[in-house]
């Protein structure tokens, strides 16, 4: 069988070519995570002999579709990726260039909520990205969910992380030898994906592995240990043992699975049974060891101030969950109430009087907006500059075409655009085949994207604390002080916090 090879200290691998794209899939970068190593920190991988066959995906780790991702936006409900081979733990390359290239590294973070994702999804496929940016393009596979998340007795918090800094590490151990420069790595994430660079930007074992972070949409979820504990103890019960690693460790993960999805049911039909803000089952923990305090209060202590940060968000994140909850055609007023009176101090009094002409319907979104994706990017930004480091802010204000333009600018519109893959996968739900338009804002993205990770410069003046200068993406971009000022100041007081267990 011919194909591009290498070799690395794991083995040998055998890849494949795509239109002048070498491509290497399903590389192991850690031991597969059962058995004694369940619930446990990943181990390296061992060396295999011979020659490795790398031309597909490796599995997605155990998880969830949660209820919110529903048949509105073409996703058959699915309680499980059933999957029987347990190397989950796997790395995927693109590279135009095998030789002494040494070219920049963007290693990518998938989103989903810290509850699902996987490498295989097309949209992610950095064939386009790497042949046309001049990158060396890496996915990883990291444990989601209870398996990734859930906060046990006798197992380490944030495993999901801790296999992001193992493929990170593997990544500067290796990256060499498929063209890539171990020493311009560039990490880049959205949603869930973007949550998780923040979190790296505040893990002391991650330090040095990565010179710059892109931060997409970042939620602002990150769990006290109180809470986390006690969500961690909610699964174990629900599947009926005790809430310790030993315990769970004997599940199945589809077991696991399937507690954490009743939880997530509780979670959705009770939204204030943990407090407004503890809509997930499972997410990042300060925990004080993996992740010693919030991202916000690392980058603000100056804690990354050598890595050059870039983060943005969409104009009408919440949209996309809209959507997905048929809420698209409106809200009850009663609703719209209620989330005023959970997430605001003064019941709403201040974002009715911002925005006067606004509909309940549209306050809704901004509120929602604001709180689950604007304002955690921001105060990250100003905690970057506030520590000594250098960042950039960008907003996405494009009107997808699909669904007649109604969802505006949503949560996730900014992946088909950031790797140029415009007729598949999450494209197909937001552009509706109409890409003419999209062709042109792509590459300008991917431009962007790929000057930061070559130079540390995406283009645009750097943003800070007066100014906030930020380049805004449309059909026309423009570049100047933040536009979403109004929103920025409501919250401009309230600094994000690690979200607290409610007390009953």
């Amino acid at each position: 069988m011919s194909g591009p090879e290498v070799t690395t200290p794991g083995g040998r691998v055998r890849g494949t070519v795509d239109a002048g794209v070498n491509v290497f899939l399903g590389i192991p970068f850690a031991k597969p995570p059962i058995g004694a190593l369940r619930l446990a920190a990943p181990e390296p991988v061992e060396p295999w002999h011979g020659v490795r066959p790398a031309d597909s995906f490796g599995p997605p780790p155990p998880q969830i579709v949660p209820a919110i991702a529903q048949p509105a936006l073409g996703q058959p409900r699915n309680d499980s990726a059933r999957e029987t081979d347990p190397g989950w733990l796997t790395v995927n390359i693109w590279t135009p260039d095998l030789g002494a290239a040494r070219l920049p590294v963007m290693v990518w973070i998938y989103g989903g909520a810290y509850l699902q994702g996987h490498t295989a999804d097309p949209t992610y496929d950095g064939a386009r990205l790497a042949r046309e940016g001049g990158v060396v393009v890496v996915t990883l596979n990291y444990r989601v969910g209870a398996e990734g998340f859930g906060l046990f007795a006798g197992a380490p918090a944030n495993r999901g992380l801790l296999d992001q800094v193992a493929a990170l590490t593997w990544v500067h151990d290796n990256v060499a030898a498929f063209g890539g420069d171990p020493d311009q790595v560039t990490v880049f994430g959205q949603s869930a994906g973007g949550g998780s660079v923040a979190a790296l930007l505040a893990m002391p074992r991650a330090a040095g592995l990565f010179r710059r972070g892109i931060v997409q949409s970042m939620p602002g979820k990150f769990y006290t240990l109180d809470l986390a504990e006690d969500l961690g103890r909610a699964i174990a019960a629900t599947a009926g043992v005790p809430p310790t690693a030993a315990a769970l460790a004997d599940l199945r993960p589809d077991d696991l699975v399937a507690a954490t999805t009743r939880i997530e049911e509780q979670i959705r039909k009770d939204p204030g049974r943990w407090g407004a803000e503890a809509n997930r089952p499972v997410s990042p923990v300060v925990d004080g060891d993996v992740v010693p305090r919030s991202p916000w209060e690392a980058l603000a202590a100056g804690q990354s101030r050598d890595v050059t940060l870039m983060g943005g968000h969409t104009r009408n994140e919440w949209r996309t969950l809209m959507a997905m909850a048929g809420q698209l055609q409106g809200i009850a007023d009663t609703a719209v109430d209620a989330a005023l009176r959970a997430l605001t101090p003064d019941g709403g009094k201040a974002y009715r009087a911002a925005f006067p002409e606004a509909s309940p319907w549209q306050l809704y979104e901004m509120l929602m907006t604001d709180w689950s994706f604007r304002v955690p990017i921001l105060q990250l930004l100003d905690a970057q500059v506030t520590g000594g480091g250098r960042a950039f802010a960008y907003e996405l204000a494009w009107t997808v075409p699909g669904q007649g333009g109604v969802m505006g600018a949503p949560h996730g519109s900014d992946l088909p655009l950031v790797f140029g893959n415009l007729t598949k996968g999450v494209a197909t739900l937001f552009l509706d085949g109409d890409v003419d338009e999209a062709e042109r804002l792509s590459a300008r993205m991917r431009g962007a994207w790929t000057s930061f990770a070559a130079t540390g410069n995406p283009g645009w003046d750097p943003y800070d604390t007066t100014r906030r200068i930020t380049k805004v993406f449309d059909t026309e971009d423009t570049t100047g002080p933040y536009p979403g000022e109004v929103h920025r100041r409501l919250w401009a007081d309230r600094p994000y916090q690690p979200v607290p267990l409610l007390r009953r």
